[in-house]
């Protein structure tokens, strides 16, 4: 496994060389050696799978607020997703800024989403899945999300949009005199 930084501090795409054959391929999906510098003192406490059927589906932009926040790691283990991550650190130098990966079953990468940025992903390919491990667990009460469209983060979509759920239409539009959200 090897870490790759992005414009955004913490968001790290982890690329995964898998061993292939005739048979198909193999990769280790999680290793908290490799992981270590990363991950850090946290552990895992959930793991969750998403399946997404319709290309051009967004789901997001989603975020925990503390003292439930999380890190995510996410793999596209089905499919092809364009996957997103919005820095929502009130001090962070990236402020409001967002960083996209394509994930695919075919490039076996993982993006880690730290703590403070919200996350959400296209489908690229229909019948998509992805695999997604959480620092922390589910929280109604601690959850949020920003507008997949808002223009202060302005998310250059690669599809149309398909569809997206009432609970991600609902989430309000960022201002311009914004205070910042500090999760």
């Amino acid at each position: 496994m090897k870490s790759i930084l992005t414009n955004i501090s913490g968001v790290l795409i982890v690329e995964t060389a898998p061993y292939r054959d005739e048979r198909g391929h193999f990769y280790r999906a999680f290793c908290r050696h490799e992981l270590a510098s990363i991950v850090g003192g946290r552990r895992i406490e959930q793991i969750n799978l998403a399946h997404t059927s319709s290309v051009g589906a967004i789901r997001g932009m989603h975020f925990q607020l503390a003292p439930h926040a999380e890190m995510k790691m996410i793999r596209c283990i089905k499919g092809k997703v364009w996957d997103v991550a919005v820095d929502l650190r009130k001090d962070s130098a990236t402020y409001l800024q967002w960083h996209a990966v394509e994930l695919s079953r075919e490039n076996c990468n993982m993006v880690v989403i730290p703590e403070g940025c919200a996350h959400g992903f296209q489908v690229l390919e229909p019948e998509s899945e992805l695999l997604y491990l959480h620092t922390a667990g589910y929280s109604p009460e601690s959850e949020g999300g920003v507008r997949f469209d808002d223009p202060l983060i302005s998310i250059s979509w690669p599809l149309p949009v398909s569809d997206i759920s009432n609970r991600d239409l609902s989430y309000p539009f960022l201002q311009s005199d914004y205070s910042g959200l500090i999760v």
